[in-house]
């Protein structure tokens, strides 16, 4: 295990350059991200600067966290834009009033964090917080999309803006949407190139970069027009980035004239939601990717957030927040410690004031198709489908939420979509109002110690989002390291959010040594297969299997192999392939395993949960795949089906390092197969004549080596009972050769 690097002085001095190096990527990525979200949320300009730097200088000195990365984010853009609304009064100090209340909300972060209540983000209903971002994804698509297209909306309605972008489509100036297709399409397209020079730099520097020779090619020093197919289009200084040649000018100061206002406090209070959730998720969500697995503070975090929030509000800085992208380019790029978020503020500090003269020059489209891109990530067709697979109701908790909150505002969003969640846990639940309450508040749940220093947590009654705090007194009194069994076949309604919570729980105790189990589930039912999906109780001691885990069963019975449909959370083994290593796996079941008798093969077909992104940008995807134990040593390689547009890179990635394996003596295979691996003289020992014919006439499966197994599956889906069959005979015919060539 990895030597997990020292804290303080000690970690600032050991690890200064592995730090510093990460900090440039992620100053880079901050500078143009920074910009665009205070444009985007009515601010000027630098106030997103100044929060980047206030969240990296000062944070660090007082944060829970270990390795993430604090300042502006997108969740900000929709509470600064409702504070510059309402509390507009005509004296142009609306922004002044807005950063008064940034203040405020950062002393009341500190007061929770110091009270220890940092915890109380966990009771906010997972897909309600879902529809807040999609509400504040779609906000931000809809403000920004005309400042992409050189058009303008008027109304404060963020459905007639959006409805204001298809009318006026025809009057978009081509100048302006030129550059911002050019910044879309490398917005989509910078991952997948793979020549080197392009990754230089990150994307979203590249559409500020390449968004500046436009500038000089149409003039957009000079107010002028432009003629296109006919018509002319108004093209001047007015399109480009207006920043203070001193950073000391963009100073501002907050005005607390407005504190006794319902305006001031819906506003204090929308920022101090909206922050504090999202910088809690994102801190475990970071957790779960450090390499050193260090835990976040989430106490200690909220008072550090909380004081920076309120520096930056003092001297004219958005709110602060954990931000997983940037966070995520820090661990990615090799930083260790805390010290590269100090870096990375500084660092931009010194890029604003070298580069101000060049940030001048980039048009405002730049930066709001880099929020236009986010924007519709937030609330894209993928995310609804993501919900609905997680039960109907979620959907509904999701879409109320979201609709409530594009026609009100974020905290009559947030407590309307809560209150949507409990009356529909209500009706589900089928009890009377103060029944429901006696069953999540005094339900007899109980945590018992066995004998042998194992614990029993029996969870009974109505375990939804209002009983999270309670669950987590009883959690607490467990060590770490002890084996947990979690007992949940006494509960009348098992929430999402409370299956997110012991879900998470059970993987941090799986960390520390211990090895918890979650049953009682059998006789509950949900409207979806997704294992964390609401669950009612049919008073049933016995489960009913569904079709598909039917045939299955019937298969076992018939060959002699072992079946089992649970929830099995012991997944560590798969992560030792490589296509798991950065897709972080949750759980499988429907598990199906048996032995190659005559040739000591055992194998395992299995569903596998596993995700990809972080946090509220992740996405779940279900698999079935084929693991076959293997009685040798092979290769570590991974064998994919090799694409056109594989091919066509191919000369171009060979200059990165990257290389596909080729036979020469067989190029049908080759052209069929991208086969990597650092060992290429190994890889090409093990690819003899006969396992080359083998993959040649066989389904062409992605299949991978850890160099004591192999990982087979088809396509990112569940697989049908013929499919499965196709597996063993698949996995035994290429166990028998494997055998044969020892």
């Amino acid at each position: 295990m990895e030597v997990i690097p020292k804290k303080g002085f000690k970690g600032l001095i050991e690890n200064w350059q592995s730090d510093l190096i990460a900090a440039v990527s992620v100053s880079l990525i901050a500078l143009p991200l920074s910009l665009g979200i205070a444009l985007a949320a009515g601010a000027p300009a630098m106030s997103g600067i100044i929060s980047a730097i206030v969240g990296g200088v000062v944070t660090t000195l007082y944060r829970g966290g270990h390795i993430s990365v604090n300042g502006p984010a997108k969740g900000v853009i929709a509470v600064i834009l409702l504070g510059i609304t309402i509390m507009d009064d005509g004296s142009g100090q609306a922004f002044n009033y807005v950063l008064a209340a940034v203040v405020v909300s950062g002393a009341i972060q500190v007061l929770l964090g110091l009270l220890k209540l940092g915890r109380l983000a966990d009771i906010f209903h997972s897909s309600v917080i879902h529809g807040i971002l999609a509400a504040i994804g779609i906000i931000i698509f809809a403000k920004q999309i005309h400042v992409a297209m050189g058009t303008h909306s008027d109304s404060p309605s963020i459905i007639q803006n959006l409805i204001d972008a298809v009318v006026l489509l025809p009057q978009a100036n081509p100048f302006v949407v030129i550059i911002a297709l050019v910044g879309l399409l490398l917005l989509l397209f910078h991952s997948k190139i793979s020549y080197r020079f392009f990754h230089f730099l990150p994307a979203p520097m590249w559409v500020i970069a390449l968004s500046i020779p436009f500038v000089y090619f149409f003039n957009f020093f000079d107010q002028h027009t432009l003629s296109f197919f006919g018509k002319a289009y108004d093209v001047g200084p007015n399109l480009l980035l207006d920043i203070p040649d001193n950073i000391m000018d963009s100073i501002m100061h907050p005005n607390f004239g407005k504190i006794n206002t319902i305006e001031f406090w819906t506003t204090v209070f929308s920022i101090l939601i909206i922050t504090s959730i999202e910088s809690l998720a994102i801190a475990k969500a970071v957790d779960k990717i450090d390499p050193y697995k260090r835990k976040t503070d989430l106490n200690k975090d909220l008072t550090g957030i909380g004081l920076s929030t309120m520096a930056a509000g003092l001297i004219g800085g958005l709110p602060i927040i954990a931000v997983i992208i940037r966070s995520t380019v820090n661990i990615h790029n090799g930083a260790k410690t805390k010290w590269s978020n100090m870096y990375q503020g500084l660092l931009l500090l010194l890029f604003i004031v070298v580069l101000s003269p060049i940030m001048r020059q980039v048009p405002l489209c730049a930066f709001a198709i880099l929020l236009v891109y986010t924007g519709f990530k937030l609330a894209s067709p993928a995310v609804f489908k993501q919900v609905y697979s997680q039960g109907t109701e979620q959907l509904i908790f999701f879409v109320g939420t979201m609709v409530l909150t594009l026609y009100t505002n974020l905290l009559i969003g947030l407590l309307g979509g809560l209150l949507l969640a409990m009356l529909s846990h209500m009706l589900l639940a089928r009890v009377s109002i103060p029944r429901f309450f006696r069953m999540v508040y005094k339900s007899g749940s109980e945590l018992v110690k066995k004998p042998d220093g194992s614990y029993d947590l029996n969870i009974k009654g109505i375990a939804n989002f209002l009983g999270i705090l309670k669950i987590d007194k009883l959690v607490a009194q467990i060590p770490s390291g002890a084996d947990v069994n979690i007992d949940l076949s006494e509960t009348r309604l098992v929430g999402m959010t409370y299956m997110d919570y012991i879900v998470d729980y059970l993987k941090i105790q799986k960390d520390t040594g211990g090895k918890v189990i979650i049953n009682g589930l059998d006789s509950h039912v949900s409207s979806s297969s997704h294992n964390r999906a609401l669950k009612i109780s049919l008073n049933s001691s016995t489960a009913k299997l569904a079709p598909r885990q039917k045939r299955l069963q019937d298969l076992a019975n018939e060959k002699d192999y072992k079946y089992a449909h649970q929830v099995d959370w012991d997944t560590k083994y798969l992560k030792n392939f490589h296509f798991f290593e950065i897709r972080p796996i949750e759980r499988k079941s429907n598990c199906l395993k048996g032995t190659f008798k005559d040739l000591d093969v055992s194998w395992e077909i299995a569903d596998v949960t596993f995700s990809e992104g972080a946090a509220f940008t992740a996405e779940t995807f279900n698999t079935t795949l084929m693991v076959l134990k293997l009685n040798k040593k092979i290769p570590v390689f991974t064998m994919e089906k090799e694409g056109v547009l594989e091919r066509l890179f191919d000369r171009v990635m060979a200059y990165t390092g990257y290389k596909d394996i080729d036979f020469e003596m067989y190029p049908d295979f080759s052209r069929k197969f991208l086969i990597m691996g650092s060992k290429e003289s190994e890889i090409r020992s093990f690819f003899t004549d006969e396992i080359i014919r083998f993959f040649e006439n066989h389904q062409i499966y992605h299949l991978e080596s850890n160099g004591e197994a192999l990982v087979i599956f088809d396509k990112i889906k569940l697989a049908r009972t013929d499919e499965t069959i196709a597996f063993i005979d698949y996995g035994k015919e290429l166990a028998t050769l494997l055998d044969e060539t020892k």
